[in-house]
């Protein structure tokens, strides 16, 4: 046992209660107690305790069962305290009649809340009624020497719930429930996936181009290779692509995406998308599927399929409507976005008060549009997208401006993007061209070319429909902000000794 130093105590309000449980530590270990053990019996979780409680109090077996102390509560010669493990909190009682009077002592003495221990008991029910364990023998596994905060006042500060989560998860129990739903949320996601006949891939996270999508890279180098690459910002859209010309018909890929922009309440840089591309199938194939998907999703998950987002209320079920991306732009703000120049572009956004980056048409158009959507509550989906802002889907053949494209909206934001997918070897040179030149003028946001994509689609790929979503979807049926949403969010580091 490694002895404790007094560097080790933190200048923080617990100053003293951590002092005293170093204090108690050192004890433990002069009486020969190991304060971190590796070996646990335990025969039962709590939870099935409770649940088949009354047949073990009928039989006075005694069992094992282990977890966190989260109250104590001494009474003389009597101690009460509440055992709580992943699946439930029962009390326990400690007695002198009960234990070895060291036992016992050592428990009130040397035990704090935020302990966990294994004990030995049997089933009780107290005069009130309440289900309890009557404790045989004890214990200790491991020695917390930092107090848990209260369950009230502890944790308000938002990046502090953050940078220690696994208190905030400790302390909330509706929190902790969120991530068991968020797992239930892509459990969901994959099996349908599955049950429509659609092969679970792996393609790769570090790139030498970042394609299928418009995101600023994170940048890293490879030693080996003696070159620069990039952490993607799709889940394998190129990649998978690709499996179309190998002979896969039906892909999918449910992975972790990377993009170097700036934080809120929506965005992230590292998130989790899922992206399934089907062969023989065009945008409105996609379009049933991905509704018949966040259907699935809601019910299975949620048990419902109404939803209230950012102060917009709305029902997933039944037909959703399609929306004109240029229709809306002009119905909302009057301008035409595919006649405007940039000019009068620009003039519009100011008019408008809103914040813009990027001077290029497509920056301008975009920003216009996310104006727009803002007012929207969906569900719906936004068709006919212009070329410039869908670089990898094909042109509609009544009018090559547009695109065979569709977004998903819910609550004034984008959660879902498909389309039918551009195999036109020669029009994906140019459009990655024009991207080239978007780069050159110094758009971090452009699509990076993939020129050895474009030779793959020379072999050929059969038409094919492309989907993906990310986890914003999970935060906005929640109503929570994406960061809550995420078990641990990117934070600066902390210096050290706080």
């Amino acid at each position: 046992m490694t002895a404790i130093n007094d560097n080790q105590i933190s200048s923080t309000s617990s100053v003293s209660e951590k002092e005293e449980r170093l204090k108690k530590l050192q004890e433990l270990v002069k009486k020969g107690i190991n304060p971190y053990v590796a070996k646990v019996k335990r025969d039962y979780e709590i939870g099935k305790v409770l649940q088949e409680f009354t047949p073990l109090k009928d039989s006075a077996a005694e069992f094992f069962v282990a977890g966190r102390l989260r109250s104590i509560r001494s009474h003389g010669n009597l101690t009460f305290a509440n055992l709580e493990d992943e699946s439930g909190n029962i009390q326990i009682a400690l007695s002198k009649k009960e234990l070895e009077a060291d036992s016992y002592k050592d428990f009130v003495k040397l035990i704090d809340h935020g302990d966990f221990i294994q004990v030995k008991g049997i089933c009780f029910v107290t005069h009130k009624g309440e289900k309890s364990l009557m404790v045989k023998e004890w214990k200790l596994l491991t020695k917390a020497v930092r107090p848990i905060p209260d369950a009230w006042y502890g944790l308000k500060d938002e990046e502090e719930r953050y940078r220690k989560r696994y208190l905030d998860l400790l302390l909330n129990p509706e929190t902790r429930d969120m991530f068991y739903k968020k797992a239930k949320f892509w459990e969901v996601t994959r099996a349908f996936m599955k049950k429509k006949g659609f092969l679970e891939v792996e393609t790769p996270t570090l790139e030498t181009t970042t394609g299928g999508a418009e995101a600023n890279p994170f940048k890293t180098f490879h030693d080996d290779y003696n070159l620069d690459v990039y952490l993607r910002i799709s889940v394998g859209e190129l990649w998978q692509k690709r499996l179309m010309a190998a002979g896969y018909e039906k892909t999918f890929e449910i992975g972790r995406v990377y993009r170097n922009e700036g934080s809120s309440p929506d965005h992230l840089q590292e998130f989790t998308n899922l992206e399934f591309y089907l062969a023989y199938a065009d945008y409105e194939v996609g379009m049933e599927i991905a509704k018949e998907l966040y259907q699935e999703i809601a019910q299975k998950t949620f048990a419902t399929t109404k939803f209230k987002t950012k102060g917009f209320s709305y029902d997933l079920a039944g037909d959703w409507p399609k929306l004109d991306y240029r229709e809306e732009i002009l119905r909302q703000i009057g301008i035409d976005v595919l006649q405007a120049g940039e000019d009068e572009m620009r003039a519009k956004l100011n008019e408008l008060q809103v914040k813009y980056e990027g001077d290029n048409r497509e920056r301008l158009m975009d920003t216009l549009w996310k104006y727009c959507r803002k007012n929207i509550a969906g569900p719906a989906f936004l068709i006919n997208h212009p070329k410039l802002v869908s670089p990898l889907a094909k042109a509609k053949l009544d009018n090559p401006e547009l695109t065979e494209r569709f977004q998903i909206i819910i609550a004034g934001s984008e959660v879902g993007n498909g389309f039918s997918e551009l195999n036109d070897p020669q029009e994906q040179r140019n459009r990655f061209a024009l991207q080239q030149e978007l780069i050159d003028r110094g758009d971090k946001e452009a699509m990076m070319p993939d020129w050895e994509f474009v030779e793959m689609l020379e072999y050929g790929i059969p038409p094919t429909c492309g989907f993906g979503f990310g986890e914003r979807l999970f935060a906005f049926l929640m109503d929570k902000p994406v960061r809550e949403t995420t078990l641990f969010p990117l934070l600066k580091p902390k210096k050290e000794g706080n």
